[in-house]
């Protein structure tokens, strides 16, 4: 069997935020066994799982991407939408738009320190819209 949610996210501001009990409000009862999938239909924010323990993952991970790829750069050609935007698409690409997490008696079978993380690579970035699957 198959079911399927849309959610809208509401905006977050740039950077790495926290979603997994924002995904599962949004949910009926999971079953006992299956594959979650999150779909996010965006090229400029993405999708991770990791520790959900420490905020300072967050900022580091942040911190980490706005250097490795750092707005304002004079090397790209695609700047129509904005210094932030041609980063953005990139840091999409590393996290990906999509996680598929196993079902283990009726809950996420996410390991005891991690979390589903929405990354808003924008400024502005507005709602973002997700496609959950459940299948069983």
């Amino acid at each position: 069997m198959i079911k399927q949610y849309h959610i809208t996210l509401r905006e977050y501001p740039k950077g790495i935020h926290l979603i997994t009990t924002v995904i599962l409000n949004n949910l009926e009862q999971l079953p006992e066994k299956g594959l979650l999938n999150i779909f996010l239909q965006h090229t400029s924010a993405g999708l991770s799982i990791n520790e959900n323990a420490d905020p300072s993952v967050r900022v580091d991970m942040e911190l980490f991407l706005n250097k490795t790829v750092p707005e304002n750069s004079p090397y790209f050609t695609h700047i129509f939408e904005g210094s932030d935007d041609m980063p953005a698409h990139i840091k999409s690409s590393i996290f990906g738009n999509s996680i598929t997490i196993p079902i283990v008696d009726f809950k996420l079978g996410l390991g005891i320190w991690q979390g589903i993380y929405l990354g808003e690579f924008r400024n502005h970035g507005g709602k973002r819209k997700l496609i959950i699957t459940i299948y069983t």
